[in-house]
Protein backbone atom coordinates (compact mmCIF):
# COMPACT_ATOMS: atom_id res chain seq x y z
CA UNK A 1 0.00 0.00 0.00
CA UNK A 2 1.60 2.95 -1.12
CA UNK A 3 1.13 6.54 0.69
CA UNK A 4 0.87 9.45 -1.47
CA UNK A 5 -0.25 13.18 -0.64
CA UNK A 6 -1.69 15.35 -2.98
CA UNK A 7 -0.50 18.63 -4.63
CA UNK A 8 -1.16 21.64 -2.82
CA UNK A 9 -3.67 24.03 -3.23
CA UNK A 10 -4.41 26.25 -6.31
CA UNK A 11 -6.45 28.75 -4.83
CA UNK A 12 -9.05 29.75 -6.92
CA UNK A 13 -9.72 27.17 -9.12
CA UNK A 14 -13.44 26.35 -9.74
CA UNK A 15 -15.11 23.25 -8.15
CA UNK A 16 -15.87 20.53 -10.94
CA UNK A 17 -19.78 19.69 -11.71
CA UNK A 18 -20.73 15.78 -10.86
CA UNK A 19 -23.85 14.09 -10.42
CA UNK A 20 -23.32 10.81 -9.27
CA UNK A 21 -25.40 7.84 -7.05
CA UNK A 22 -25.35 8.07 -3.64
CA UNK A 23 -25.88 5.22 -1.08
CA UNK A 24 -29.22 7.02 0.18
CA UNK A 25 -30.48 5.79 -3.70
CA UNK A 26 -30.69 9.41 -4.75
CA UNK A 27 -28.76 11.39 -6.82
CA UNK A 28 -26.08 14.43 -5.69
CA UNK A 29 -24.83 17.11 -7.54
CA UNK A 30 -22.20 20.08 -6.94
CA UNK A 31 -25.53 22.15 -6.84
CA UNK A 32 -27.19 19.67 -4.42
CA UNK A 33 -24.27 19.79 -2.14
CA UNK A 34 -23.22 23.23 -1.87
CA UNK A 35 -23.89 24.86 1.41
CA UNK A 36 -24.29 28.80 1.52
CA UNK A 37 -20.73 29.32 3.08
CA UNK A 38 -19.06 26.64 1.19
CA UNK A 39 -18.71 23.03 0.44
CA UNK A 40 -16.25 20.51 1.44
CA UNK A 41 -15.38 18.02 -1.19
CA UNK A 42 -13.36 14.46 0.08
CA UNK A 43 -12.56 11.45 -1.72
CA UNK A 44 -12.67 8.15 0.65
CA UNK A 45 -12.92 4.89 0.52
CA UNK A 46 -13.91 2.16 2.90
CA UNK A 47 -10.76 0.16 3.22
CA UNK A 48 -7.86 2.56 3.58
CA UNK A 49 -6.17 2.90 6.78
CA UNK A 50 -5.68 6.37 6.81
CA UNK A 51 -9.88 7.25 6.25
CA UNK A 52 -10.36 4.57 8.73
CA UNK A 53 -8.08 6.26 11.33
CA UNK A 54 -10.11 9.61 10.92
CA UNK A 55 -13.51 8.53 9.94
CA UNK A 56 -15.15 9.17 13.58
CA UNK A 57 -12.87 12.72 13.68
CA UNK A 58 -14.27 13.76 9.94
CA UNK A 59 -17.94 12.66 10.88
CA UNK A 60 -17.87 14.43 13.81
CA UNK A 61 -16.50 17.76 12.03
CA UNK A 62 -18.97 17.56 9.00
CA UNK A 63 -21.89 17.91 11.48
CA UNK A 64 -20.22 20.88 12.75
CA UNK A 65 -19.18 22.44 9.35
CA UNK A 66 -22.76 21.91 8.06
CA UNK A 67 -24.66 23.86 11.44
CA UNK A 68 -22.15 26.53 9.93
CA UNK A 69 -23.26 26.45 6.51
CA UNK A 70 -20.49 24.42 4.80
CA UNK A 71 -22.05 21.54 2.56
CA UNK A 72 -20.24 17.78 2.69
CA UNK A 73 -19.92 15.10 0.50
CA UNK A 74 -17.33 11.85 0.39
CA UNK A 75 -16.61 10.53 -2.92
CA UNK A 76 -15.84 7.07 -3.20
CA UNK A 77 -13.57 6.47 -6.28
CA UNK A 78 -11.73 3.34 -6.12
CA UNK A 79 -11.52 0.08 -8.97
CA UNK A 80 -14.44 -2.08 -7.01
CA UNK A 81 -13.33 -5.07 -8.91
CA UNK A 82 -9.80 -5.28 -7.43
CA UNK A 83 -11.33 -3.46 -4.19
CA UNK A 84 -14.76 -5.78 -3.57
CA UNK A 85 -14.71 -3.86 0.32
CA UNK A 86 -15.49 -0.63 -1.11
CA UNK A 87 -18.47 -1.63 -3.62
CA UNK A 88 -21.63 0.20 -3.14
CA UNK A 89 -23.20 -2.46 -1.10
CA UNK A 90 -20.44 -1.96 1.20
CA UNK A 91 -20.54 1.45 1.11
CA UNK A 92 -24.33 1.64 1.92
CA UNK A 93 -23.51 -0.66 5.06
CA UNK A 94 -20.58 1.43 6.10
CA UNK A 95 -22.39 4.86 5.97
CA UNK A 96 -25.21 3.23 7.79
CA UNK A 97 -23.27 1.72 10.79
CA UNK A 98 -21.44 5.11 10.96
CA UNK A 99 -24.32 7.30 10.58
CA UNK A 100 -22.59 9.78 7.75
CA UNK A 101 -24.32 13.25 7.78
CA UNK A 102 -23.09 13.81 4.28
CA UNK A 103 -23.91 12.05 0.94
CA UNK A 104 -21.43 9.40 0.22
CA UNK A 105 -20.99 8.91 -3.70
CA UNK A 106 -20.34 6.35 -6.06
CA UNK A 107 -18.21 7.51 -8.90
CA UNK A 108 -17.75 4.17 -11.12
CA UNK A 109 -15.96 5.64 -14.09
CA UNK A 110 -13.26 7.27 -11.44
CA UNK A 111 -14.18 10.90 -13.89
CA UNK A 112 -14.68 12.81 -11.27
CA UNK A 113 -11.41 11.65 -9.38
CA UNK A 114 -9.42 12.47 -12.31
CA UNK A 115 -11.37 15.98 -13.27
CA UNK A 116 -10.56 16.60 -8.89
CA UNK A 117 -7.16 15.50 -9.51
CA UNK A 118 -7.72 13.25 -6.55
CA UNK A 119 -4.90 11.19 -5.85
CA UNK A 120 -5.45 9.57 -2.67
CA UNK A 121 -7.61 9.00 0.13
CA UNK A 122 -8.33 10.80 2.39
CA UNK A 123 -8.18 13.45 -0.22
CA UNK A 124 -9.79 17.30 0.54
CA UNK A 125 -10.99 20.07 -1.66
CA UNK A 126 -12.55 22.68 0.09
CA UNK A 127 -14.11 25.17 -1.32
CA UNK A 128 -15.80 28.81 -0.78
CA UNK A 129 -19.20 30.35 -1.08
CA UNK A 130 -18.08 30.81 -4.61
CA UNK A 131 -16.92 27.47 -5.23
CA UNK A 132 -13.29 28.38 -5.65
CA UNK A 133 -10.66 26.55 -3.84
CA UNK A 134 -9.59 27.38 -1.11
CA UNK A 135 -8.11 24.65 1.02
CA UNK A 136 -6.16 21.26 0.16
CA UNK A 137 -5.11 19.94 3.14
CA UNK A 138 -5.27 17.31 5.66
CA UNK A 139 -7.86 16.94 8.42
CA UNK A 140 -5.23 16.74 11.01
CA UNK A 141 -2.45 15.23 12.55
CA UNK A 142 -3.47 11.77 11.80
CA UNK A 143 -1.56 8.94 9.57
CA UNK A 144 -2.62 5.61 9.57
CA UNK A 145 -3.31 5.93 13.45
CA UNK A 146 -5.72 8.67 14.90
CA UNK A 147 -3.93 12.00 16.16
CA UNK A 148 -3.60 12.76 19.87
CA UNK A 149 -7.30 13.91 21.28
CA UNK A 150 -5.58 17.41 21.49
CA UNK A 151 -4.82 17.40 17.69
CA UNK A 152 -5.32 20.75 15.79
CA UNK A 153 -8.20 20.49 13.61
CA UNK A 154 -6.60 21.60 10.57
CA UNK A 155 -9.61 21.20 8.05
CA UNK A 156 -12.39 22.28 10.48
CA UNK A 157 -10.68 25.80 11.44
CA UNK A 158 -9.34 25.94 7.90
CA UNK A 159 -13.11 25.61 6.38
CA UNK A 160 -14.55 28.06 9.18
CA UNK A 161 -11.71 30.65 8.21
CA UNK A 162 -13.22 30.12 4.49
CA UNK A 163 -16.85 30.61 5.46
CA UNK A 164 -16.02 33.97 7.15
CA UNK A 165 -13.86 35.63 5.04
CA UNK A 166 -13.71 33.41 1.75
CA UNK A 167 -10.16 32.65 1.88
CA UNK A 168 -8.55 29.56 3.20
CA UNK A 169 -4.91 30.04 5.45
CA UNK A 170 -1.72 30.00 3.38
CA UNK A 171 -0.11 27.60 5.37
CA UNK A 172 -1.76 24.07 4.45
CA UNK A 173 -0.15 20.80 5.38
CA UNK A 174 -1.32 18.10 2.86
CA UNK A 175 -3.23 15.20 3.56
CA UNK A 176 -1.94 11.31 3.45
CA UNK A 177 -3.63 8.37 2.35
CA UNK A 178 -3.38 5.23 0.10
CA UNK A 179 -3.16 5.69 -3.38
CA UNK A 180 -6.83 6.18 -5.28
CA UNK A 181 -6.60 2.49 -6.84
CA UNK A 182 -7.50 3.14 -11.01
CA UNK A 183 -9.07 0.82 -13.43
CA UNK A 184 -6.59 -0.72 -15.63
Amino acid sequence: MVALNPPVCDFGLPAIAFDLPGTDGKRHTLASCRGTNGLLVMFICNHCPYVKAIIDRLIHDCRDLQKQGIGCVAIMSNDVAAYPEDSPAAMARWAAELSFPFPYLYDATQAVARAYGAVCTPDFFGYNSQLELQYRGRLDASGRQPAAPEARRELHDAMLEIARSGRGPAEQTASIGCSIKWQI
